[in-house]
């Protein structure tokens, strides 16, 4: 049998090579993964969390202590709120999802349009959920039901909902796609989704860039996830207010 000069030499070149070529693989698999699951990532920007969705980085999310801002007392006057309920166009016997309900501020104003329906109060902080609970037991609404959800999930049954609100929360998703295709499984099969977001358009509108979204941003990644735009409502000086309904979903 021939000796190899210098074998250990060899070995640990062939080694190196080895573990440079896994490392590449591995590398290569996870950028795959997250390019199947749809996000990418850079360097976070102010207020934002550097995760990127469709070409928008995603909103850090508004913690509870936050709460007074959503309840405060020039919130009607600026949003104009009478008037998005009613291009909520709801029926009496409607049940309704506000998912990231906060402290309630559109929960208990949507629970008496809908008396023979339903209010589902979806949201995932805690202190926001014992908030609710503490409103709902305060107003006397038994046909408002709180509902922890969680990330990527709103936990409610499927094809239970004929509407879906969200108001200045989806540019908060850590996890929009995931949250959109569950949303779209709640809902009946003419069910509606409706947003409200900031106008990114608008620099008049005086809140962090992140915060806000474009009419044309909202619709690509609400097209994506199966929905399509059957209305908006221009008239609002700060928001956008647009008008999904559930479609068939996008294969990937």
């Amino acid at each position: 049998m021939t000796k190899l000069t210098g074998s250990p030499l060899l070995l640990a070149l062939l080694l190196a090579l080895c573990l440079s070529s896994c490392h590449a693989c591995q590398a290569q698999q996870a950028t795959v993964a997250t390019q199947q699951k749809g996000y990418t990532y850079k360097k976070p920007s102010s207020g934002g969390t550097g995760k990127v969705y469709m070409g928008r980085e995603i909103a850090a999310i508004m913690s509870a202590t936050g709460g007074n801002w959503l309840d405060r007392d020039t919130r009607q006057e600026e949003e104009n709120s009478t008037k998005i309920l009613q291009y909520l166009q709801l029926k009496p016997t409607d049940v309704v999802a506000d998912i990231g309900a906060g402290t309630g501020f559109y929960t208990f104003q949507i629970a008496p349009l809908v008396p023979q329906g339903k209010v589902y109060a979806v949201e995932v902080q805690d202190r926001f959920v014992e908030q609710l609970q503490d409103r709902k037991k305060k107003e006397e609404t038994p046909h408002v039901e709180i509902v922890k959800g969680s990330s990527k999930s709103i936990h409610l049954p499927a094809q239970s909902a004929d509407v879906a609100l969200m108001v200045d929360v989806y540019h908060e998703l850590e996890f929009p796609k995931e949250v959109l295709q569950d949303i779209h499984q709640t809902l009946k099969p003419d069910g509606r989704l409706i947003l409200l977001e900031y106008k990114a358009e608008d620099p008049n509108v005086k809140i962090r860039a992140l915060h806000k979204m474009s009419a044309a941003q909202i619709k690509k990644e609400l097209q994506a996830s199966g929905f399509t735009l059957e209305r908006s409502e221009t008239d609002l000086p700060l928001q956008h207010v647009m008008v999904f309904r559930k479609s068939g979903m996008e294969r990937e």
